[in-house]
């Protein structure tokens, strides 16, 4: 049996050097790690860890201006690189981790085995003991027997790309790209505000008429705006209701197949959230709920009326997709609302899971009580 080698040891100038090539190399005491996969996802924006580039970034962690959580720590794993030869003073912050209980490795990760083709090479390196499931492997059909270990396995987010299903055919259903979602959807919105107005402009479409012909109202082409809007709102409180409760419903441990049913709708985003293929719902999926919710709505509604709303509805949906999708690959410009937005969903990820289901804005956050609460910092004396 072949020995480990132990982690790769670097010199300061080759800290430097890498540094001025362009790499992003942090240190936290005696270990190195190259963040520059990470640098443009960084949630604080590219410059905040550009301007740290070589240096030892402890007392970073702690903040401000973001106290980073465990599974930040954790995440920061991910990068190790090596360890720097001259040890510097040991920082606070690793004692307070070791305290806390947040692991930190040793040794670098097991050697590549053999690998399915089909799988993503990030996939090869595999600790079966913390991991508690084989990357190299589709996860669907394993994560069920994780039980009463599933909920807490689940929100520590990894670097690392998931595969589903056994099937090539299957998991390429399961995922897309941001840009399929536009593809698809939005030429289906604009038809239907043409299909929606001029339905409306012939001036016969009555909302309550089936109660009574006295009260009903009639519904002008010039309503459309309003009854868009109506639809654009009304999908944002569909959208808080489906992330809080049918996203974050959390399974009972000795039920295999609703753990299956929780990872495969949004626990499989949680456990990789930079999974760019899986950012965005794919259109084959959607169509049954967004049909359904098409049903729904001409049933409660005169269908003029009822289609003008699912339009609004479905666009907002496409809003809240690429909003999704923006919020984990762009880099909003600091200060911006978007630069909030970004910020806020990242601490649902990593911090704050029962708390900030909102995605493309805050405000049912708000009456419902689960806004995430500000960070704050005591002033040192």
């Amino acid at each position: 049996m072949a020995l480990r080698a132990g982690p790769r040891a670097f010199s300061r100038a080759e800290l430097r050097q890498r540094c001025a090539q362009g790499s992003c190399l942090v240190l936290r005491g005696r270990r190195l790690y190259d963040l520059s996969p990470f640098v443009r996802l960084h949630p604080g924006g590219p410059q905040l860890l550009l301007q740290r580039a070589g240096s030892d970034i402890g007392a970073a962690l702690d903040g401000p201006p973001h106290r980073h959580s465990d599974n930040a720590r954790r995440w920061l794993e991910q990068y190790y690189l090596g360890d720097l030869r001259e040890p510097p003073p040991a920082p606070a912050a690793a004692a307070r981790d070791a305290q806390s209980g947040v692991e930190t490795c040793t040794s670098t990760c097991p050697p590549a085995t053999k690998t399915n083709r089909k799988m993503d090479p990030r996939c090869q390196a595999v600790d079966m003991d913390k991991d508690l499931v084989d990357w190299r492997k589709p996860l669907l059909w394993q994560v069920g027997y994780l039980g009463e270990k599933y909920d807490e396995w689940v929100h520590q987010p990894v670097d690392r790309p998931i595969r589903l299903f056994y099937s090539d055919f299957i998991e390429s259903l399961s995922k897309t790209a941001w840009y399929m979602v536009i593809a698809v959807w939005i030429p289906v919105v604009l038809y239907l505000i043409w299909y929606c107005y001029t339905s409306l402009a012939k001036n016969d479409t009555r909302l309550f008429s089936s109660f009574t012909t006295e009260y009903s109202i009639r519904v002008h082409k010039y309503f459309f705006p309003v009854i868009f809007m109506a639809g654009m709102f009304t999908w944002s409180f569909i959208e808080y209701t489906i992330h809080r409760f049918l996203f974050h419903m959390k399974p009972p441990a000795s039920n295999y197949y609703l753990i299956t049913l929780h990872f495969m709708l949004h626990g499989q985003h949680h456990k990789s959230p930079f999974d760019d293929s899986r950012l965005v719902f794919p259109p084959v999926p959607a169509s049954l709920p967004i049909f359904l919710f098409y049903l729904l709505a001409n049933l409660l509604f005169p269908e003029a009326f009822a289609t003008s709303l699912f339009a609004g509805g479905l666009f907002g949906y496409v809003l809240y997709d690429m909003t999704h999708y923006y919020l984990h690959y762009g880099c909003p410009k600091e200060g911006t609302y978007l630069h909030r937005l970004k910020a806020y969903h990242v601490k649902h990820h990593f911090e704050h899971q029962k708390a900030g289901f909102g995605i493309t804005s805050t405000l049912w956050d708000y009456p419902f009580q689960t806004l995430i609460p500000e960070e704050t910092f005591e002033k040192e004396d």
